[in-house]
C-alpha cells in the first residue's frame, strides 16, 4: 500500500514538474524575445530562469519515461534470444541502469552538500537565489528514475519468461495509427501486416 502511494506521488510530481517546467520555461523565453526585439528591453532574469525550468522539466520528464518504459532501446539482440535468456538480459540491463541512477543521485547530493552549499554559490540574475536549489534536480530526478527502474525489475521478476517481451516499437507505431498488430495477426491480413512492420523497422532502423 505504501509503495503504491509512493509510486503515485512520484508519478504526480514527475508529470507536474515536467509539464509546468516546460510550459513556463517556454513562455518566459517567448516573452523575453518579444521584449528584446519589440520593446528593446530584455529581462535580465528570463534567460537563466527559463534554462533552469527547462532543465528541471527535461530531467523529471526523463524520470517519468522510466515508468512508461519510453526510453529508446535497441532490442534486436534481445528479440532474437530465447525468452528465458531475454528475461535474464533484461534483469541485468535494468540492474546496471539502477546502479547508475543511484550512483548519480548519491554523488549529485554529495556535490551539493560538500561543494555548492559550503561555498554558498548564488545566482546573480535570479535574485541571489542559492544555486543548490537548482542543482537539486540531479539527486531528486535520478532517485525517482531509480525507483521506477526498481519497479520494472520487480515486474520482470514476477512475470513469466514467455510473456516478458512486449510487442516491437514498429508494432506500437502501427497500433497508434489504428492498426492493432495483435488483432491483425489473427486475421487474413497477417502477411500484409508483417510486411508493414518490417518496412517500419527498416525505415527507423529499429530506433524510433
Amino acid at each position: 500500500m505504501i509503495i503504491k502511494l509512493l509510486s503515485k506521488a512520484i508519478g504526480h510530481i514527475n508529470q507536474k514538474i515536467a509539464a509546468f517546467g516546460m510550459a513556463i520555461g517556454v513562455s518566459i523565453a517567448f516573452v523575453n524575445v518579444i521584449a528584446r526585439y519589440v520593446f528593446d528591453a530584455s529581462l535580465t532574469w528570463a534567460t537563466e530562469l527559463s534554462i533552469d525550468l527547462l532543465l528541471w522539466s527535461a530531467f523529471f520528464g526523463a524520470a517519468y519515461c522510466f515508468k512508461k518504459d519510453a526510453h529508446i532501446a535497441v532490442t534486436i539482440l534481445l528479440d532474437s534470444m530465447p525468452s528465458r535468456v531475454a528475461k535474464g538480459m533484461l534483469i541485468i540491463s535494468h540492474t546496471v541502469t539502477l546502479v547508475f541512477l543511484l550512483a548519480v543521485s548519491y554523488y549529485g547530493l554529495q556535490y551539493i552538500t560538500q561543494v555548492v552549499y559550503p561555498l554558498d554559490e548564488r545566482s546573480i540574475d535570479l535574485w541571489n537565489m542559492p544555486m543548490w536549489v537548482v542543482y537539486l534536480v540531479i539527486p531528486i530526478s535520478f532517485l525517482f528514475g531509480a525507483f521506477r527502474v526498481a519497479e520494472r525489475i520487480h515486474a520482470i521478476l514476477s512475470t513469466n519468461h514467455d510473456r516478458i517481451l512486449k510487442e516491437s516499437e514498429a508494432e506500437q507505431v502501427l497500433a497508434g495509427m489504428g492498426m492493432g498488430a495483435k488483432e491483425h495477426k489473427e486475421n487474413e491480413n497477417i502477411k500484409h501486416l508483417n510486411e508493414m512492420v518490417k518496412e517500419v523497422e527498416k525505415k527507423t532502423g529499429g530506433m524510433l
